[in-house]
């Protein structure tokens, strides 16, 4: 009865499995595919493996055609980690390869170990050992050169569970303890802490030290109490079944068989680890076996056998063999007893699995009493075979970690010597580059000091143009008073004989002196208009002239326009006196503009250049502006002729503000103390 629900259950699975292929035909013809997709069902555990082969490949194929980046690894070791799934291990070796080969191109150490470590997995699967050692010490010195603690202590814990399978326990023990001692001070580490705990209780129950092996599975319990770890990975099922095992080495068949019911009692094990659900249901099926309650028995012998044999699990198979022979042995039926143990003999030898061999010669002597003599003598050798093994492997990995060091010693003396030679060559060059930079500010302190000394020069030039021109307006202006006043002299001289003359016509008869009143008030008006006219002409040139520095700029924008293509743009503000302005801001003022202009000229490719004064309170304000290439101000701060711009505002006590950027044109902002007060006073009066 039970076969026939069995039977059901398994046809029950398989339309599941073909409806799920069926909807995920759907997925795949849709629109929407994509890498994430391809990724997401090919870890589908409800797919055939075909299905999720074909998908993994598809994800493969859009990934390979990408640029080498950070992205493009992580997504090939999710392809990676698909195949070591479904375990295609000539897949995964090969993408591990890939990455390993993107990663050092790239220089990504943390992927270079991350994929040693895939690396060590894979020859670990194979059953290379050194190999797999290789890889995870590679991993271990990359994780540790670049301080990543976390996967350092993973890197340590591969190499324990290395170690743990070929029987070199001591040194297992060690690295577990350097992974726990990376993993202190860390957060978010329980996965690893319950990694660490469970390899120690099993290396402890290896030892007989069965108290200390409890301790540690315990603590592994009790890390899963942190949510966060993935139920599905059924890592609370894997220590119900280690702590039964614990149990069992102690002979105490009926604790040991609660623990191992427990682990199965877990949910979803079966369909998210198959692999210890067999190995629960066969160690349950021992435990009754050494019970003697017989009730379930053969059937989860079986059961398990069955399970193991469909996911082609060797040492599984083996063991269910064994434990068969020793359950038809205890029933009297010797030849199903020699035969399952002389089939888990021959698998043994083929697989190349010494301990297996030693199980089945072990039972074989057992259940075949007139052939005992030979599988004992095969026993011992092999056991001894066996313990030289182990030896030899663990000679192995010390040699391969005194020879890695060797060869690192030896880059360290070579990276040593090819620092030593850099730093000398670094040594002469900065002496050389110094000795250049030394000799060419000398040359431009020689140029800066010319130019400032020609500046000089062209200032007393200019002082002396100035001072000369103040003489010939003063002269003018002196002229132009006399001039004034002999014309007003003479004016009023004119206009008193009229008023004479007016106030003698009151002594004469009215007829008589209107024709004369006229003819005085007619000469009234022309004296009146000769006066306005004089008086315009005067104070007009008077404005005109009222500062040279106005006209000595405007000599500078003339020889600008005449000289250069761009449009040259002057605002004056009328409330400038410029009278109160002393010569040497005047002077600086000048070679600002003139420094400016030129800078526009040479390397702006200005179209208009706009030059602006404005009156401000207490401030005279100097803008120029220009709509060319622009300049980083920052870069160009050291150049000769922003340096004079900067000194001559100095002087003057001002402040500059330069703003310009590439293809945004220039502003310069000149901002001079001015005694406004007197301004105001003087354009009152």
């Amino acid at each position: 009865m039970k076969n026939k629900y069995q039977i059901l259950l398994f046809l029950f699975f398989i339309l599941w499995a073909c409806s799920k292929k069926n909807n995920s035909n759907e997925k795949i013809t849709s629109p929407e595919d994509s890498l994430s997709t391809y990724l997401s069902l090919a870890n589908d555990i409800n797919l055939p493996l075909e299905f999720k082969h074909k998908y993994n490949q598809k994800a493969f194929n859009v990934i390979i055609s990408q640029d080498n980046d950070s992205l493009n690894r992580v997504n090939l070791f999710k392809v990676a980690n698909r195949y070591y799934n479904m375990s295609d291990w000539k897949a995964y070796k090969d993408i591990t390869e890939i990455v390993l080969e993107r990663s050092i191109s790239s220089k990504d150490s943390a992927n270079m170990a991350k994929a040693y470590t895939y690396l060590g997995d894979y020859y670990g699967s194979r059953s290379v050992a050194d190999s797999a050692f290789l890889h995870y010490f590679r991993a271990e010195k990359l994780y540790l050169r670049i301080g990543d603690h976390y996967n350092l202590a993973k890197a340590f814990m591969s190499k324990a569970s290395l170690q743990y399978n070929e029987g070199i326990f001591f040194e297992s023990e060690i690295a577990v303890f350097k992974a726990l001692s990376n993993l202190k001070g860390l957060k978010n580490v329980n996965d690893q802490l319950y990694e660490c705990y469970n390899l120690l209780g099993l290396l402890y129950n290896e030892r007989e030290e069965y108290d200390k092996a409890l301790e540690f599975q315990n603590k592994a319990l009790e890390v899963l109490q942190d949510k966060s770890i993935p139920s599905e990975l059924q890592l609370r099922a894997t220590s119900y079944n280690n702590i039964g095992f614990v149990y069992f080495s102690k002979r105490n068949y009926r604790r040991a068989k609660f623990f191992f019911e427990k682990g199965l009692a877990e949910n979803n094990l079966f369909k998210e680890k198959t692999i210890l659900y067999a190995i629960l249901l066969d160690n349950i099926a021992y435990c009754n076996f050494k019970l003697n309650e017989d009730k379930d028995l053969p059937e989860q012998f079986f059961t398990a056998l069955k399970i193991r044999d469909s996911l082609g699990l060797k040492a599984g198979i083996i063991s269910s063999k064994i434990h068969l022979s020793e359950y038809f042995s205890s029933k009297k039926d010797t030849l199903r007893a020699i035969q399952y143990s002389k089939q888990a003999l021959l698998m043994s030898r083929n697989s190349n699995r010494l301990r297996n061999t030693l199980e089945a010669l072990k039972q074989l002597a057992i259940v075949d009493p007139e052939n005992a003599s030979a599988y004992s003598k095969e026993y011992i050798k092999l056991n001894e075979q066996m313990l030289k093994a182990e030896r030899v492997i663990g000679e192995k990995f010390s040699r391969i970690e005194y020879e890695t060091n060797e060869i690192k010693s030896e880059n360290s003396n070579l990276e040593v010597q090819n620092r030593t030679l850099v730093y000398v060559f670094s040594f002469c060059t900065l002496i050389g580059l110094f000795f250049y930079i030394y000799k060419t500010q000398q040359a431009k302190n020689r140029e800066l000091i010319f130019k400032q000394q020609q500046q000089i020069a062209n200032e007393d030039i200019y002082n002396l143009m100035i001072s000369q021109q103040k003489e010939i307006e003063a002269t003018r202006i002196r002229e132009k008073k006399k001039v004034a006043q002999e014309l007003h002299d003479g004016v009023l001289g004119r206009m008193f004989g009229i008023r004479i003359s007016l106030d003698s016509l009151n002594k004469i008869d009215e007829e008589l002196a209107a024709p004369k009143r006229k003819k005085y008030l007619a000469e009234l008006k022309n004296i009146e208009q000769d006066i306005r006219e004089i008086s315009h002409d005067l104070s007009r040139e008077k404005s005109e002239l009222i500062n040279n520095f106005i006209l000595i700029l405007t000599k500078l924008f003339e020889d600008q326009r005449n000289t250069y293509n761009s449009e040259l743009i002057i605002s004056m503000d009328s409330h400038i006196n410029w009278d109160l302005v002393s010569n040497t801001i005047k002077i600086n003022l000048y070679r600002i503009i003139q420094e400016a202009l030129q800078n526009c000229n040479k390397y702006a490719n200005a179209t208009t250049i706009s030059i602006e004064f404005k009156s401000e309170i207490n401030h005279l304000v100097l803008s120029i502006s220009d709509d060319g290439v622009g300049f980083n101000p920052k870069k160009a701060k050291k150049g000769i002729g922003l340096q004079n711009i900067f000194y001559r505002t100095e002087e003057c006590l001002g402040v500059v503000s330069i703003n310009s950027s590439k293809n945004e044109g220039t502003l310069i902002t000149i901002k001079i103390p001015i005694d406004q007060k007197i301004n105001l006073q003087t354009n009152d009066s």
